[in-house]
C-alpha cells in the first residue's frame, strides 16, 4: 500500500455539508469515512423530517464517491418514544438509491458486552459501500469490533473504529484522501493523517472546525 509523499494535509471547510457536497460533485481521489448526525442534532426537522434528510444526505454523500473509491459511515442506533431507529437500514436504502452496493457491515461495542442502554445503543455500524470495487479480503478484519476506542466527544466516532475504515481504504482502495463531510470532532481526519492520508472535513460549526483542526491521535501503521 503507498502512502503520499511528505507530511498529509488537513483542510477543515466551515460550511454545510450537503451544499459543499453538491458543488464539490464527484471526489476524485478520496473516499468518504463519516457519521451522519442524530436526531437529537436536528430537532427542527422532527423525527419523519430528520429520517428524509437522513437518507438524503447519505445518498448525496454515496453519489459523490468515485469508482475506485469507498464510502463507509459509522451509525449508532436510537431509541425515540419507545421504538428503535434503524439507522442501519436507511443507509442500506440511500445506497441501494445510489447505485452502490454493501462491501461489509461491522458492529463496534461502544460498551462492553451486557451493557445495558436505554436511549442509544451499546453498538454501532460500521457499513462500507462502493460503486465498482469489490475489495480483495487481503486486508480483512473481524465483522464484531469489541473496542471502537477513544471518543474525544460523546457522540464521535471511536479512535479504532476509525483506524479500521481508514485501514480499509489503505489496503484495498487507490484513494489517498479522506472526506468527512460531517466531520465534528474531527476524529476520521486526525486517525487519517496518522495513517498517511490526507484528510479534508467540512462542518456546519465555527467551533467543531476549530477542535477538528487540532485534533491529533498516534497510531501504529
Amino acid at each position: 500500500m503507498s502512502l503520499p509523499p511528505g507530511q498529509p494535509t488537513r483542510t477543515v471547510h466551515h460550511a454545510d455539508a450537503l451544499a459543499w457536497l453538491r458543488a464539490a460533485g464527484r471526489l476524485a481521489g478520496a473516499s468518504v469515512v463519516t457519521s451522519l448526525p442524530d436526531v437529537s442534532e436536528l430537532p427542527a426537522l422532527g423525527v419523519d423530517g430528520w429520517r428524509r434528510w437522513f437518507e438524503e444526505a447519505a445518498a448525496l454523500t454515496m453519489e459523490c464517491v468515485p469508482d475506485d473509491g469507498v464510502a463507509i459511515f459509522f451509525q449508532s442506533d436510537v431509541r425515540r418514544a419507545g421504538l428503535w431507529i434503524d439507522k442501519a437500514a436507511m443507509v442500506a436504502r440511500a445506497a441501494e438509491r445510489a447505485g452502490l452496493g454493501a462491501l461489509f457491515h461491522k458492529i463496534v461495542c461502544r460498551k462492553p458486552a451486557g451493557t445495558l442502554t436505554l436511549g442509544r445503543a451499546s453498538y454501532s455500524h460500521l457499513l462500507g459501500f462502493a460503486r465498482v470495487l469489490r475489495p480483495s479480503l487481503r486486508h480483512a478484519t473481524p465483522d464484531v469490533l469489541p473496542d471502537g476506542g477513544f471518543q474525544p466527544g460523546v457522540k464521535a466516532m471511536g479512535v479504532l473504529a476509525c483506524a479500521d475504515a481508514c485501514r480499509f481504504v489503505l489496503g484495498e482502495t487507490t484513494t489517498r484522501t479522506i472526506v468527512d463531510p460531517f466531520c465534528g470532532w474531527g476524529t476520521v481526519l486526525a486517525v487519517a493523517n496518522a495513517l498517511g492520508l490526507d484528510a479534508v472535513g467540512i462542518d456546519l460549526s465555527a467551533r467543531m472546525c476549530k477542535r477538528a483542526r487540532r485534533l491529533a491521535v498516534t497510531l501504529d501503521r
